[in-house]
């Protein structure tokens, strides 16, 4: 009689194409490939696997409950998921090149309405136009997200950073060359390997590794993964009433209308905090800028479905 297939959870480590690196409770990492195409599995999920004795395969069965997903919008306008389980959204920004605040923004409504922790890392701290990022990030202060100040060389020197990700499962996004390369190269240095990685796949040819995720030492983890690099937030993801902004959330049920959007209806608490200098107008653009393409999308889906 043949003996029968075993069963084992584990979480998805890696991914490069299809094919992905499981490791099990035992710290043991298998090479694996998902039964059929349509699990749809990201680095960072927990999922059921089987291994054959008998030709040393190991499936991915099944996709186990996640707790979070962060998603980014395709060229349709779908979401795309990218990262499983993920417990932190390191946002970092820095002076040069110059900060894009309402890409800040959206990440953040993002990691808000994905229900992850957010943490924003102002980087190049040493340089002399770093001061310019102090008014924004007061108000990112202000409205509860904490902020850490740092360099490369900070970073190699102080655990202020470390501290501040703790047994956080995190995920770190920016704009291109704000530094964060260098940050997860100080926090692990063997992440500089997974971008452009290569493996084989069971069928021996080459393929790029697009996720990764690396346990920290002292306890939690990173995931390095190219899929947030050019991150913009899936927006059918998005929290409907405020859309991830915290400061629209808390006012929002002040509004004289409960399905109020905070752009021209009347008696809109939200509009009244802006005008009042009680919400900041730049936070508030970039939430009305967010709406627009929020309803665009949301119009061009509806359409889609009635083809």
């Amino acid at each position: 009689m043949l003996e029968p297939a075993a069963r084992f959870t584990a979480q998805i480590i890696a991914t490069f194409g299809r094919h992905a690196e499981v490791r099990d409770s035992q710290g043991d990492v298998w090479k694996a490939r998902p039964m059929g195409r349509k699990l749809g599995q990201v680095c960072g999920d927990e999922v059921l696997c089987e291994r054959n004795p008998h030709n040393d395969e190991t499936l991915i069965v099944e996709l186990l409950p996640r707790r979070t997903v962060l998603a980014r919008a395709n060229a349709r306008g779908d979401a795309e998921n990218i990262v499983a389980n993920a417990s932190l959204l390191t946002v970092v920004a820095a002076p040069v090149p110059e900060a894009d605040f309402f890409v800040v923004d959206r990440y953040l409504a993002a990691a808000e309405s994905a229900g992850c922790a957010a943490l924003i890392v102002a980087n190049k701290c040493d340089l002399d136009n770093f001061g310019a990022l102090q008014p924004a990030l007061e108000v990112y202060r202000g409205l509860g997200y904490p902020v850490v100040s740092t360099s490369k060389q900070i970073v190699a020197q102080s655990s202020a950073l470390r501290d501040a990700i703790g047994t956080h499962t995190a995920v770190f996004v920016g704009q291109s060359g704000v530094g964060k390369s260098s940050l997860i190269a100080q926090l692990v240095p063997q992440a500089s390997l997974s971008a452009g990685e290569l493996t084989r796949d069971d069928e021996g040819r080459h393929t790029t590794t697009a996720s990764r995720l690396y346990d920290l030492p002292g306890g939690g983890s990173l995931i390095d993964s190219p899929g947030v690099r050019d991150y913009a937030p899936a927006v059918a993801a998005l929290e409907a009433r405020s859309l991830g902004f915290r400061e629209v959330e808390q006012r929002a049920a002040a509004c004289r209308f409960a399905d109020c959007q905070h752009i021209q209806e009347p008696n809109c608490a939200v509009r009244e905090a802006v005008t009042n200098n009680l919400m900041d107008a730049r936070r508030y653009e970039s939430y009305r800028r967010l709406r627009r393409l929020h309803e665009t999308l949301r119009q061009s889906l509806r359409e889609r479905s009635h083809r």
